[in-house]
Formats: C-alpha cells, structure tokens, sequence
C-alpha cells in the first residue's frame, strides 16, 4: 500500500496532542520529503516530524522570551543522517572502533524461532554466557541457542535481566498484555504533577539560555534529547558514574554540547550532591527503568519537594506501564519483540528477520523527549507547576507500526557519502578532532549550534557553572 504520509501529517498530530499553538506551523517547511532511506516503514517522515517539533518548539519558546518570529526548516536526508549520526562519526579522520559485541544479533533456536541477542555491556554479555553456558564466539552461542526453544530463553533472560528478545510477528505481539499496556498509552504524555508559581524566563541569547538540564542517560535515546536541548543553549550536565559502562562512539556524538561529570548515587554522598544539583535545576531527563531512581529516592513527588517547578522527562525501552515496565532495552530489542524486526526482513524476502535502516526509535524518542521537555518549560512558564513528561521506545514503536508501510520503501536509496560530508561539522576535543553530523534543522534567528566539544565522562566536577 503506498501512502502520502509526510512529516507534515505526522507533526500536526503530535503538536495539537502537545496543546502548542496551531499558527506556529505556518513557519515550518521541510524539504525532500519523496526521499527516505530503504525500509517499507516511512523513517524519513518520521525523522523529519519529530526534528521539525522540537526545532519550532525552540522557536515558540524564543518568542515567549520576547525573541522574534523566525523560520524553521528541515532538509529529509539531513534529518535521516542525524538519525544515524553515530554511524558517521570520525575522530582524527577514523572512525571509531565498532561498538557492536561480536555475538550480538539474531540466532535460530531449536524450534526454528529466532532470537536477537544484545550484548554490548560486558555484565550484559556475561550474564548471557552464563544463561547458555558456553563459550564467547558466535559459533559457540549458535550452537548453545540450537538447544533451546526460543520462548523459553527469552523467558529465562529476561528472568535473569538480560537484554534479548524473541523475533515475534505483529500479530503475536499484540496477544502480550504489555502490547495492550502500551496501546492505552498516548505517544507521550505531559502531565502536571505539583503547583507552583510561574517561572517567565527573561530574553537570552538563544531558545534555552539559562535553562539548566541534568541528564542521567546513557546509550542514545535520552542522551540524543540531551544534546538537543543543548543544542538550542540550554546549559547541560551529564551526570555518570564510574562503575557504569559506557559506548564511548555514543559518549561522544551525543555529549556534544554538554559538560559531563560522575557521581556515585550508591553512595549517601553522591545522592546528597544529587540532591543539591536537582535544585538548581530546570529539567531532570533520565532513563533509569521505571522506580530504579525511586529506590534511591528520587521519586517524581521527592524531585518536586527538592525543586518546585521540575520539569521530570522519563525515558524507558517498554513504557511505564505493563508487566514489562521494569524489563531491559534497547531500540532492536522493541524492533525484534513488536513486529517491526519481522515485517523488515518478510519484506526483504529474508528468511532472517530484517531491521530498521536507523536506530529510528532512539532517535525520534529522543526527540519527542526534547520536545515535551520545552513544552512543559512553556507551560510552566504560563501556567506554573512541576511538570512529569513520559516517553518510551515501544509507544514511539507503536506510533510508527501505525503508519501505511510504503510499497516502494525498500527501493530507495541510501546516504551518499557525499550528502553526509556535506551536513558535517569538526570540533577540537579531549578526543581529537571530532567530525560529526550537525543539527538537521535551520532556524532563521537561532540556528542551533553546540558550544562545547564532548568531554571525558570525569572531565567536570559535578556543580553548576556559577557555582564553581
């Protein structure tokens, strides 16, 4: 079935949800949008909708300021390489050394069923070795997983908090109570969850000057709704901690713009330094899994006690709700268990199950955060109140199963390397020279831009700037 969808439709929907103003679309344009990259899903619409949201959004917050009216406009291949920009990074003219575990990916089980394997954290891979009891190469893992019926592992490792899922149709999914969970949900929501006085921010340079965000993320979904707001000015810290791995390709295309620092929040003293940064905060973006950072005692109603007026953007892989609210993930992961896994590769013609051309769940939810995060800094600023913005993978998942696929989807052609060195942008850092996709969007007053080069995850002491 072919379909008209563009990122225009797309936008519309997800902007009334928002409750922003309906004029402020009339200063949006967008540009190639026949082209997308092969998938029969339409990704380039997708990627296109959710960088235009998040951009006009900038752009209405400006204005709230007392900033101009100005033009926002976003290029579809521009849009799609952003969306794999961890693919295209460079450091010192290289790329950096591939991230993926050797015995990451699909494997057949007994059954003849197939299972995706995610293993790039160590306790991840481990915890995965010990479950199947062999050696760690893939032929060994194959040869372990023939063993097993493929329900059964995926029960056994999600048992054991490992990350996997089992290859499932879209039909399938849907008998899953998590699936009917997730159907209850809106894409997003943006919900005030405590009173206080209204903050109008006084004019700033730029969208976001003097908003400060704490972002406890790793990998590349809440991370990329980091950079982003960074990207518009606001003054971003990201708080690690040591004993957490990390992927340092991601590190660094999305700690672009932002100050990073470690904290220990098993420790009394790193929760208290917590505490005391969450005070002069304007958004706590995270993407612990659902009651994690309660138990430590960062509940939604404790942040609100700690700074009224918190604009809190949780991020998970299977949404808030449903059985499996607190279960492990990642982007293939929710492609693999929804569907999406499946339909790619009965499109390809592959007996293989297929995947997204883009990590596009990552990306747009990464987006989607940015986007309610400013619009709860507007709402905030008009109608006052702490704000709780919720986000997830598999609701962005839903989102885009949702769309008519695209007949000729798979037809279209890939990123050239010409496009892509076109769209890049070099910086020095700790790292080197780093060359890495610049911000898709065009903003006529405020071009967005990043005024820090990513830094070693130690590299700051965990304070604000004034405070130093």
């Amino acid at each position: 079935m072919h379909t008209d969808t563009t990122a225009g439709q797309l936008l519309g929907t997800f902007w009334q949800l928002a409750g922003q103003a309906p004029n402020a679309l009339e200063q949006l344009s967008f540009s190639h949008l026949a082209r997308q990259l092969p998938s029969q899903f339409p990704v380039g619409a997708l990627a296109s909708a959710v960088i235009g949201a998040q951009a006009l959004a900038a752009a209405e917050f400006w204005r709230l300021r007392g900033g101009s009216r100005q033009t926002v406009a976003v290029d579809q291949r521009h849009a799609l390489a952003i969306f794999r920009s961890e693919r295209y990074l460079l450091m010192n003219g290289k790329p950096p050394a591939d991230p993926w575990s050797p015995i990451a990916g699909y494997y057949q089980a007994g059954d003849g069923r197939w299972i995706q394997l995610h293993t790039n954290f160590p306790h991840h891979r481990d915890g995965v070795l010990r479950v199947l009891q062999c050696a760690d190469n893939r032929a060994a893992v194959a040869a372990a997983i023939a063993g097993w019926q493929a329900t059964e592992l995926d029960a056994r490792l999600a048992q054991e908090g490992m990350c996997a899922a089992l290859i499932r149709s879209p039909d399938e999914w849907l008998t899953y109570l998590q699936a009917t969970a997730i159907a209850g949900l809106p894409l997003f929501e943006i919900e005030r969850i405590a009173d206080s006085a209204p903050e109008m921010p006084r004019l700033g340079q730029r969208p976001l000057s003097g908003v400060r965000v704490l972002d406890l993320s790793r990998v590349i979904a809440a991370p990329v709704a980091g950079r982003t707001l960074a990207q518009h000015g606001a003054e971003v810290l990201a708080i690690g901690a040591a004993h957490l791995p990390n992927i340092p390709t991601l590190v660094i295309d999305n700690g672009r713009g932002k100050r990073a620092a470690q904290l220990d929040l098993r420790s009394e003293a790193g929760r208290q330094r917590l505490r005391q940064l969450i005070r002069g905060a304007d958004v706590f973006l995270h993407a612990y899994r659902p009651g994690a950072l309660a138990a430590l005692g960062f509940s939604s109603d404790a942040l609100q006690a700690l700074r009224p007026g918190l604009v809190e953007v949780r991020l998970s892989a299977y949404s808030h709700a449903g059985p499996w609210a607190e279960r492990r993930g990642f982007d293939s992961l929710v492609q693999s268990a929804t569907g999406i896994a499946w339909e790619e590769g009965k499109a390809a013609g592959s007996v293989q199950p297929g995947k997204l051309p883009c990590q596009a769940l990552d990306h747009a939810t990464g987006y989607l955060a940015a986007f309610c995060a400013m619009t709860a800094l507007r709402r905030r600023a008009t109608e006052g109140g702490g704000w709780r913005v919720q986000v997830s993978l598999a609701q962005t998942g839903r989102w885009l199963q949702s769309m008519p696929r695209l007949a000729d989807g798979l037809q279209h052609a890939d990123l050239s390397q010409a496009e892509v060195d076109k769209w890049r942008q070099t910086m020095r850092s700790s790292y080197g020279e780093i060359s890495a996709i610049a911000p898709a969007e065009q903003m006529s007053k405020t071009p967005p831009h990043f005024d820090l080069p990513p830094s070693a995850l130690d590299a700051y002491e965990a304070s604000w700037q004034q405070e130093g």
